[in-house]
């Protein structure tokens, strides 16, 4: 008999769809009740939009309150990274979207393919849209899935370029510091400070950020707001600097810089050839100045801070918040030059040569070896010595002398219309400072090495001062310095910029290059204006300050255009009223006077009669310089150059204040300019006259627009009136 084989099938079946339904139903009541919640949060977050909120970066302020950077809002079109992820998608929406913000949708695809922003934050495709397009866009959500509109803040900078190497200016977070910022909670989209205070004080500047969470619709629309974190916005920041003195002292350096260029260096006669060859035959008689760049420092020495710091070539920090696509960077801000050569250094313009300028300093270092010999007692003030106009070495042989592997011989500079080096006679610390007497400071340089067991007790006493550490000042890039020794040489040698005979040792020779601001010795204007302070302060190492204070966010706006109500303003920390004091050093009486009259006869004279009257190196700059204004004492430098050409030689010059109810030091370096009383000198003369009020100064102007059709980095800038820079004897030719 034939078994029923359909009846077994659908028991079969019967049993799988029992089993079926039971899973089925397990599975329901594993989702009800224990994934519940889960599921319910993850329900509840396809219908929330977490949207960032950009806090409003803190504003920068000069010592009077005007606003050196401000913020200026703008509206930002961006897309979610979800709708872009597939390429067809992609190209839809881009394609949709570059009609409405004239951005071409290659330049869309460049910016997704860049990887440089965050993944959290929607991608920007369109930066400052007018408030027309945005409402338009935001019209069409169903059309645009996934466009947003983003409020966020452009830098304006209202005196550009004023202080630019100061204040700095903005740029987007690179390869090199992603991680720093990325784990510091910054989005990779956001601007941050690249140089000068915009860097050195971002994380004040910055703020933090805030959020909002909405519940959305299926098209994204705005249901309802369901919890916000406001943004807190960066604190504001005044400076020291005084805008003012800035624009004066920027305005007199260029200028300066300027008239230099009209100037010679004369390839004079060589007295070794009984004056019938030049001392470099290749070039002819007289060679311009190229006088391409430098820098000024006006300091208070009494409290540390920075009142101007100029630095030329300069340029507008606009730039760097304009569109410079198509090459246009390149053109203000040259990398090559028209050979397709790297720029000469010489005109390198996003550097603060006030701060990194590695300079030697001449003669304007003559004050430290000074204070070394007084304070050591290598030398009292009343021990003199003869200059003859050369010095020999008296701690090296004859043999090794004669040899010619050893230089035993050093000589002043050469006495005008002589070709000869001058002789200045019995010398004194004070009238060694007062002329200039290499040779007096030659002694200095080989007899307290030689006198001390050969250690290195001028290094010491010379970094009391500062020299061969950065000073602190809070500003990016700053260069230490370096003061000669074994181990700089050494290390040098390694590098191969000396060779390796030379860094071998320290020597006695190298002491005495040290010992008139040559050699290895290095600095800034900075480290200048700071170890002048200390003489001015009688021996008190100021940290220079140029923070003077940090305010809580939301300093108003004054009532004159270009100023924040300072009234109004809550200190976030202490106002800075002195600077940090670094060390105070060992300074007597005696020595501080001695040291002092020296650098005020600099500026007064007289000078010293030997084989003839020979004046000091600024008493014919300051012969009209008035009573009425502020006294200073200074001393003038002059670094020799490449391959010790005139031309190449740097001019240095360094004051101070012998008031204290006027309490400055100024600072200048102009490079490859001539001598330092005829280039740097004029500089500060005019700085202090215009300090005293006796100098006009043009008043200080909210800015033109940047004029993007250029290609200067800056408009160039003019002293309005330059004779200041005259003396007795010398007339300023016009720069037209």
């Amino acid at each position: 008999m034939a078994v029923d084989k359909r009846a077994a099938r659908l028991g079969v079946l019967a049993v799988v769809a029992t089993l079926l339904f039971g899973l089925v139903g397990t599975r329901l009541w594993f989702l009800q009740t224990v994934e519940q919640e889960g599921l319910q949060e993850e329900v509840n977050e396809t219908k929330r939009r977490t949207v960032p909120l950009l806090p409003e970066r803190g504003r920068i302020f000069d010592a009077d309150g005007r606003i050196l950077a401000d913020n200026k809002r703008v509206l930002t079109v961006g897309i979610d990274w979800d709708v872009i992820r597939r390429s067809s998608d992609r190209e839809e929406i881009f394609n949709r979207v570059s009609g409405w913000v004239g951005v071409p949708v290659e330049e869309m695809e460049r910016r997704f393919e860049s990887q440089v922003y965050s993944p959290f934050l929607p991608m920007p495709v369109a930066e400052d849209v007018d408030e027309r397009t945005a409402v338009t866009l935001l019209e069409r959500v169903e059309d645009l899935p996934g466009v947003r509109v983003i409020e966020e803040w452009r830098r304006v900078y209202p005196y550009a370029p004023l202080a630019s190497h100061i204040v700095g200016y903005m740029g987007r977070i690179t390869a090199e510091t992603k991680d720093t910022y990325t784990e510091a909670g910054y989005y990779l989209n956001e601007r941050v400070g690249q140089f000068g205070i915009e860097l050195s004080m971002e994380r004040e500047l910055h703020g933090e950020w805030g959020y909002v969470t909405y519940e959305v619709d299926k098209s994204s629309r705005i249901v309802r707001e369901i919890e916000r974190v406001p943004a807190v916005n960066g604190k504001d920041i005044q400076l020291t600097i005084d805008l003012d003195q800035q624009q004066y002292a920027e305005q007199a350096l260029e200028t300066q810089l300027k008239l230099r260029r009209l100037e010679v260096a004369r390839n004079g006669l060589d007295p070794e050839t009984n004056f019938v060859e030049r001392f470099f035959p290749e070039y002819p008689e007289e060679v311009p100045y190229k006088a391409p760049a430098g820098a000024v420092v006006v300091k208070n020495w009494d409290n540390g801070h920075i009142v101007a710091m100029a630095s030329y070539p300069t340029f507008d920090n606009r730039w760097f918040e304009s569109d410079l696509g198509g090459g246009k960077f390149e053109e203000v801000f040259p990398s090559v030059d028209a050979n397709g050569d790297p720029i000469d250094p010489d005109e390198s313009i996003l550097v603060n040569r006030a701060i990194q300028g590695r300079y030697n300093l001449g003669s304007t270092f003559k004050p430290f070896p000074a204070y070394a010999a007084l304070v050591t007692g290598l030398l009292t003030v009343n021990d003199t010595f003869v200059d003859t106009g050369t010095y020999r070495m008296t701690s090296i042989d004859e043999g090794r002398c004669n040899s010619g592997l050893v230089r035993c011989v050093f000589r002043n500079a050469t006495c005008s219309g002589t070709g000869r080096p001058c002789v200045y006679g019995e010398v004194d610390v004070e009238t060694a400072l007062a002329v200039s007497s290499d040779a007096f400071f030659y002694s200095i340089g080989e007899n307290i090495m030689v006198e001390n067991d050969y250690g290195p007790v001028l290094q010491e006493q010379v970094r009391l001062f500062g020299f061969g550490a950065d000073t602190g000042i809070q500003l990016p890039f700053e260069f230490d310095g370096t003061v000669p020794d074994k181990e700089l040489k050494a290390r040098y040698a390694e590098l191969g910029v000396i060779s390796e005979d030379e860094g071998r040792d320290y020597y006695t020779g190298d002491n005495v290059q040290l010992s008139i601001g040559q050699g290895l010795l290095s600095a800034s204007p900075l480290h200048l204006a700071v170890s002048y302070s200390t003489l001015a302060n009688g021996g008190f190492v100021l940290r220079p300050e140029i923070i003077k204070a940090v305010y809580a966010p939301g300093v108003p706006d004054g009532d004159e255009p270009g100023y924040a109500d300072l009234t109004q303003a809550q200190f976030a920390e202490e106002p800075n009223v002195r600077g940090d004091l670094v060390r105070q050093i060992p300074f007597p009486g005696e020595i501080r006077d001695e040291i002092t009259t020296g650098l005020r006869r600099v500026i007064t004279g007289p000078g010293t009669t030997s084989d003839y009257y020979h004046s000091t190196t600024g008493e014919k700059l300051f012969y009209y310089y008035p009573d009425s204004a502020i006294q200073i004492a200074g001393k003038t430098g002059t670094a020799q150059g490449l391959n010790n050409y005139p031309w190449n030689d740097s001019s240095a010059f360094a004051a101070y204040s012998v008031d204290p109810e006027h309490p400055y030091t100024v600072s200048a370096y102009l490079e490859k300019s001539g001598y330092g009383s005829q280039a740097a000198a004029p500089v500060v003369k005019c700085i202090y006259l215009q300090l005293s009020g006796v100098a006009p100064a043009d008043p200080v102007v909210l800015s033109d627009p940047l004029d993007t059709t250029t290609n200067l980095a800056a408009p160039e800038k003019q002293l309005a009136d330059t004779s200041c820079y005259a003396g007795r004897f010398s007339s300023v030719r016009a720069t037209e």
